[in-house]
């Protein structure tokens, strides 16, 4: 599987990400990948890895490249609970300056390189992310109506801008949520906003999954909830993506 080390030209600098595409060579259709708070590490590109070898060109930044290069902060090869909240400590000053206009801006050159890439399609893209990656990809489905035909979100807090936020998306939508991150009335809720801006979507609760399930490096990990995720993923790249 060929993969290689890339270097973005963003408003603010440079973002390093890393990306992987199918064998044989050609041109692919398009996945923007956005990492969730641990960013870029192991299991982030063995994921990448995974979808280029169902047949896409895929991308994954290093989301706070504003802080250096991924991964921004010291990471053990397991994150275990009792590393998790030293970690965070760490990372929330990044979150925290990663503003929604830094996102939209950092998202337009994100898409401008995906696309411009020699083994990149012509024709629509996905995006998709986990965790805070998950409301990254869905800012950028709402500010990209023409150029995102799908987007898929994961353990994250999709509907953290306000029902409004989702009224421009075109993309047909997938969210997968975990079990300990919504109720059955948030999602009611959620679901509703959705419908009134005529979304083509699914969003549901996995059972028996905590925030993170995806996440094979992670003590929330759920093998059966990420085998899901690939069954609701894959069918919604395969109807959305031309190539």
């Amino acid at each position: 599987m060929p993969t290689k080390m890339l270097r973005i030209p963003t408003a603010d600098g440079r973002a390093d990400a890393f990306a992987a595409f199918p064998d044989g060579g050609g041109r692919h259709p398009g996945v923007l990948m956005y990492p969730d708070g641990f960013g870029i590490r192991p299991v982030l590109r063995d994921m990448a890895r995974e979808l280029a070898g169902h047949g896409y060109c895929v991308l994954v930044p290093n989301l706070f490249y504003r802080h250096g290069p991924a991964p921004v902060t010291e990471l053990p090869e397991h994150i275990g609970e009792e590393v998790r909240p030293a970690i965070f400590a760490r990372l929330m000053p990044m979150i925290e300056a990663h503003t929604t206009e830094r996102a939209l801006s950092d998202a337009d050159a994100y898409l401008g390189f995906l696309t411009a890439q020699p083994e990149a399609g012509a024709g629509p893209v996905a995006v998709t992310g986990y965790c805070i990656g998950g409301l990254m990809a869905t800012r950028t489905a709402a500010a990209h109506p023409g150029r995102v035909a799908a987007l898929a979100a994961f353990h994250a807090p999709v509907g953290a801008d306000g029902p409004g936020s989702l009224s421009e998306l075109t993309a047909e939508v997938h969210f997968g949520h975990a079990e300990s991150d919504l109720t059955p009335g948030a999602l009611g809720r959620l679901n509703k906003a959705l419908d009134a801006a005529g979304a083509d979507y699914t969003s549901e609760i996995y059972p028996g999954t905590v925030h993170g399930f995806t996440m094979s490096d992670t003590d929330a990990f759920n093998p059966a909830a990420l085998q899901h995720h690939w069954d609701r993923l894959l069918p919604l790249l395969g109807r959305t993506l031309s190539g």
